[in-house]
Order: structure tokens, then sequence, then C-alpha cells
């Protein structure tokens, strides 16, 4: 018996899988890119001071955004008085997949269930050097029940008898 065997010719066409120079986050990670990006946003509003949040960014984002500008935009977030260290006590829910917009900028989108205000999150991450580096973020308090998938109703009972109908005689 001449051939070749199927082992061998089944090896020979599977092409080589490169591997992704933007390694795709686990679960875990990216609740952890979440949370500690809500505590670096907490902190600076707390501090009134953006500029370590503004050096753990990605460069294009410390191009774009002093620490000045940054106050600005966090202003209305600031006084809102919304804690967002309790959202380091919750798994953020995400509304969608993680997406790759682009070959090297990640985005997630969700929210944190607190009550009564929930914390809607838009974040997007930027790969430099071997490390996600947030390039976005839009982070809006609303009312939870806005934010949460509409429960399902419980299935409707059958009416119950509470009493027996009167006997005929």
């Amino acid at each position: 018996m001449a051939g070749v065997p199927l082992v061998a010719h089944a090896q020979q066409s599977v092409p080589q899988v490169q591997p992704s120079p933007v390694p795709v986050p686990s679960a875990l990670e990216l609740n952890k890119l979440v949370w500690s990006t809500m505590a670096a946003i907490d902190h600076a509003n707390l501090a009134g001071n953006y500029s370590v949040l503004r050096d753990l960014a990605a460069p294009n984002f410390q191009i774009l955004n002093d620490s000045a500008k940054l106050a600005s935009i966090f202003a209305p977030l600031r006084s809102s008085g919304i804690d967002l260290s309790n959202a380091l006590l919750l798994t953020p829910t995400f509304t969608a997949p993680p997406k790759l917009p682009q070959r090297d900028v990640m985005e997630l989108r969700g929210y944190f269930g607190l009550r009564p205000t929930a914390i809607n999150f838009e974040l997007y991450y930027q790969w430099v050097v071997g490390r996600w580096r947030l390039v976005g973020v839009s982070i809006v308090p609303s009312n939870l029940a806005a934010v949460q998938p509409e429960a399902t109703s419980p299935p409707a009972r059958p009416p119950t008898q509470t009493s027996r109908p009167p006997r005929r005689k």
C-alpha cells in the first residue's frame, strides 16, 4: 500500500495560524480594564487632578487632552456627585461583545447596575507597547431601568378558586 497517510495529508492542509499582534483579553482582563478606568476617573474627580489619568492613557489621548480639558470634560460627572468607586463592587455588564473598530483599538460598551443611578460606559483602548491604554471614554449616569434589558414577566397563573360554589339540592 503506497500512499500518503491521511494524518500527514490533513496536517499539511491546515494553514498555519499566525499569532495576533493584539491579544484578545479574557473576561477577567476586560473587567479589570473597566474597573481600573473607573477607579482612575473617580480618583481624578475627587482630587480635581487629571494628570495621572492622562499619563496612563494612550499617546493620542494625551495629545488631544491636557489636564484642564479633562477637568472640563468631566465637570458634569463630577458635579453630579456620582460615586464611581461603587462600580468597583460590581462586575460590569457588557451590552455588546468587545469590538476592534481598528486593528489596535478595542471598544467596550456596557453599564454598572448601581441603584438608583446606573453608570453607562463606552470605553476605547489602544494597544500600545504591550498594554491596552485608554484612548476614548464616555461615562453617563442614567436610570437603572433605562439600561437593563426588559425583565420578562412571569407566566400568567390560572385563576385560583377561593371558595366553592354553592351546592344545589
